[in-house]
């Protein structure tokens, strides 16, 4: 089995076999034993899963998991997971995007090179025939603001923002299943790739905002509903 695989496998299946009160998992042993792997292999992945917070080994005790005190990066394994996640973490996440896609857009400003203004070209002609066939823009709304976030010339950067979007790959297919706010969205997209091509950085970053306030006001809106807080659009984020 892959490392990938039996991470995501493994976290998926100490939480749906974790006792609901202690938190306590099976034991390496028993682990080892389902996923057919060796034990090495088990404390390897567990040694991961301990440094994403998802996991805590205690000595002489056992294994015990808590989905709280979880990493961002965990989160996203959860999402590839299948795994439920918390509302408000989701919509926290996506709070904390915005603050990190709006500076974005200021230094990509002063750091993008002619090869990311082609991309975001290409990427905004996809959008136009994707308009056109009646489609969501799912893919091109994702590699849209990561090239925006690769032209900061920060690998670092653009690693912490890409896992917001692997948290968001069930959801941005649903909320962009409406070809009005695909519309809107793309028209926004342009004007935010003319403030980039002007190298206005104060422009682009009140264009960023004012574009992302309305994924946050989606998921402010399902949270705040009661119910809506256990919809299974939201738990699959």
């Amino acid at each position: 089995m892959k490392e990938k695989n039996l991470l995501a496998e493994l976290a998926a299946y100490l939480f749906s076999h974790a006792d609901k009160e202690t938190g306590r998992t099976p034991s390496e042993r028993e682990l080892a034993e389902h996923f057919t792997v060796s034990r090495g292999q088990i404390r390897e992945a567990l040694a991961i899963l301990e440094a994403m917070r998802i996991v805590e080994r205690r000595a002489k005790s056992g294994i015990y998991v808590d989905i709280k005190q979880a990493s961002v990066e965990a989160m996203a394994l959860f999402a590839k997971a299948g795994l439920p996640l918390d509302p408000i973490q989701i919509y926290e996440t996506v709070e904390l995007r915005k603050i990190h896609e709006i500076k974005a857009a200021e230094l990509a400003c002063s750091r993008a090179t002619e090869e990311n203004y082609e991309r975001l070209r290409e990427i905004l002609r996809e959008s136009e025939e994707q308009l056109a066939k009646g489609e969501g823009l799912a893919k091109q709304d994702r590699e849209f603001h990561l090239e925006i976030v690769r032209a900061t010339q920060n690998s670092v950067f653009y690693r912490i923002c890409s896992v917001y979007y692997v948290m968001g790959e069930q959801r941005l297919p649903v909320y962009f299943n409406d070809h009005e706010r695909s519309a809107k969205s793309h028209a926004e997209h342009i004007q935010i790739y003319e403030a980039l091509l002007r190298r206005d950085g104060n422009l682009a970053q009140a264009l960023m905002s004012a574009h992302l306030q309305g994924a946050e006001s989606y998921w402010k809106g399902l949270i705040g509903g009661g119910s809506d807080a256990h919809n299974p659009v939201l738990e699959r984020a």
